[in-house]
């Protein structure tokens, strides 16, 4: 557990973020009902192979530690393996973020005998019913078919990342037992009404019910990674291991397939659009001198919060949970578990629309390989 000291010292900003999430493409072979991107279709305006390295390039100079690559589905890129690359030779290690379809023998061999490369394969559920309701038909099929590939190639401790949802929270033991199975680490994640995630939110977020649940459950298990997805919990009097804050703009950015920057991964919206890389200056300018990062690094407000003798626990909770559902910033999140979030949800706020919607037209079968 980090110390006070150093959570005030990570509020104001680093010099470069710790994690920076970048989405490589939203070209997507998948349609789950929660993508925070509403990813599908591949957006023209990409970054060109040689624009991507020159921000790579920028990450090595500012000495950014990893990134964390999805989507979409980011090995739909043609040149996936070709960038990836080119972190690893210039110190940058990789995590990436998969449905697993494209996971096969060869790729599972190439990835065991890379350095400093991680592999995150994503499922919802620990069984095809739960997770394909979520992700698609075959999904769940083929991101066991990837980690099976993962496993025979000799590549331990794989991530293994759920988001948690009131369908799948009672399926915790099973899914630490299916990552015990393959040498692999469990990873979940907040449900954020984000994307086509706004659409279905109210439907999969986890019960205030299921937050004790999982809470209790999280507690005992240190050694489950969550990235600080749930320190609205530690309202519930036991803090989590982790950072127990909102490091939006301070530890962590976004870049999407287009090269915008964003304060956080979970808020693709013009209000919290930093700039784009392809402005001048690159990414560096905007991380040291964005008008929207210097605001975000500034002390915050505990606004309705004020009150709560738990707001030093929580921090108030998500910046994006509160914004696309219409909360205001500085108050309480809407999953807050002493019920203020769930007061002004009943209020029916005007929730802001999401960015551009990268969705296919119609509902897609699932492509990937088996």
């Amino acid at each position: 557990m980090i110390g006070a000291e150093t959570a005030e010292r990570l509020k104001q900003g680093l010099d470069a973020p710790i994690c920076l999430t970048w989405e490589f493409t939203y070209a997507c072979n998948l349609q789950c009902v929660h993508c925070l991107s509403s990813s599908g279709r591949r957006d023209p305006r990409e970054l060109s192979t040689a624009e991507a390295e020159q921000v790579i390039d920028e990450l090595a100079a500012l000495q950014v530690f990893y990134i964390n690559i999805g989507g979409g589905e980011p090995t739909l890129r043609p040149d996936f393996w070709e960038l990836v690359s080119c972190a690893v030779d210039r110190g940058i290690g990789v995590k990436f973020s998969t449905n697993g379809s494209r996971i096969d023998g060869a790729a599972a061999r190439r990835l065991a005998a890379a350095d400093y490369i991680d592999v995150q394969v994503s499922i919802d559920g620990a069984d095809a019913v739960t997770n394909d309701a979520v992700r698609g038909a075959g999904s769940f099929a083929a991101a066991l078919a990837a980690m099976d590939h993962l496993n025979r190639a000799g590549f331990e401790g794989f991530k293994i990342s759920v988001v948690a949802t009131r369908h799948n929270v009672g399926q915790l033991d099973a899914l630490e037992a299916l990552a015990a199975r393959y040498q692999a680490q469990l990873r979940l994640t907040r449900l954020r009404p984000s994307g086509r995630g706004a659409r279905t939110w109210s439907e999969l977020r986890p019960t205030a019910e299921q937050q004790v649940e999982l809470h209790r459950w999280l507690l005992d298990r240190p050694e489950v990674l969550t990235g600080d997805s749930f320190f609205h919990l530690s309202a519930l009097g036991e803090p989590l291991p982790g950072l127990n804050l909102c490091g939006a703009g301070r530890v962590v950015c976004l870049i999407d397939p287009v090269g915008d920057v964003y304060a956080c991964p979970f808020v693709l919206h013009d209000r919290f659009r930093a700039g784009s890389v392809r402005d001048r200056g690159g990414f560096a300018h905007l991380w040291r001198h964005s008008e929207l990062f210097a605001e975000l690094r500034r002390p915050q407000s505990a606004g309705a919060c004020a009150s709560c003798g738990q707001y030093d626990a929580c921090g108030g909770g998500c910046m994006a949970a509160k914004f696309f559902t219409g909360l205001p910033t500085d108050g309480p999140d809407p999953e807050c578990v002493k019920g203020h979030g769930a007061a002004l949800l009943a209020q029916a706020p005007t929730r802001p629309r999401a960015g551009i919607d990268h969705s296919r037209r119609v509902p897609v079968a699932f492509l990937g390989r088996r």
